[in-house]
């Protein structure tokens, strides 16, 4: 007899780095649960998104996305409303970076330390933590932990001014490279920087498998 595949919950928050979950951090996420013996299931939030932008120009267009549409692309489809989360449902949860965590899972790229989450999202997250379940975030998408926990241990690499505004919101900030983890043990909670350095992709699939490798470690 095996033991049950632990299940990853993974949130994503769009689809395209400037205004939804950077796609190659979700999808070498994705590949990184499958690949250490585990499953995933695709969550976001059904709210619209911020603004869309043109990936090309990097302009702003006259468009409204929803952010549980466009996720579903990255999820081909198989993807659940994260108002319908529960804790039951899965032994770990992580946020792929993108600006979609600093734009439509919060404000954290508007309103910096003064930043505000999602509802669903921090609901989410206090809920596997209260619970004993360890949380994941790259890129970003540590500053939203840092909003909703406030006394944590993160990573976003070795941007000066993201680095204060987290600190600013009672967390730790600790400078890492390519590749590296941060674990805060009392609130299992591990982030890797990701695209918040100067990252190809060979470097963000060492943090996506770092970071799954640890939060297994801590769901065992």
């Amino acid at each position: 007899m095996t033991d049950k595949p632990l299940t990853i919950g993974v949130i994503l928050s769009g689809c395209g780095v400037y205004d939804g979950a950077e796609i190659h951090e979700s999808v070498l996420t994705l590949l990184a649960i499958v690949r250490q013996g585990a499953r995933y299931q695709c969550y976001a939030p059904d709210i619209a998104q911020h603004h869309v932008i043109d990936h090309r120009s990097g302009k702003e267009m006259p468009e409204t996305r929803n952010v549980l549409t466009e996720s579903a692309r990255i999820a081909r489809g198989d993807i659940r409303d994260l108002g319908t989360f529960a804790v039951s449902d899965v032994d770990a949860l992580i946020l792929p970076g993108g600006f979609g965590a600093a734009k439509n899972l919060s404000d954290f790229a508007f309103a910096g330390a003064n930043c505000t989450v999602q509802p669903v999202v921090a609901g989410a997250v206090r809920a596997m933590v209260a619970a004993g379940k360890p949380v994941g975030a790259l890129c970003i998408a540590p500053a939203v932990l840092a909003r909703i926990l406030g006394d944590v241990q993160v990573t976003i690499g070795q941007d000066q001014d993201t680095a204060a505004a987290i600190e600013k919101m009672g967390a730790r900030h600790i400078l890492t490279n390519h590749g590296e983890v941060v674990i805060d043990q009392p609130h299992k909670v591990v982030t890797s920087p990701c695209y918040m350095l100067d990252a190809n992709m060979a470097q963000i699939a060492d943090g996506a498998d770092h970071a799954v490798a640890a939060l297994l470690r801590l769901a065992r």
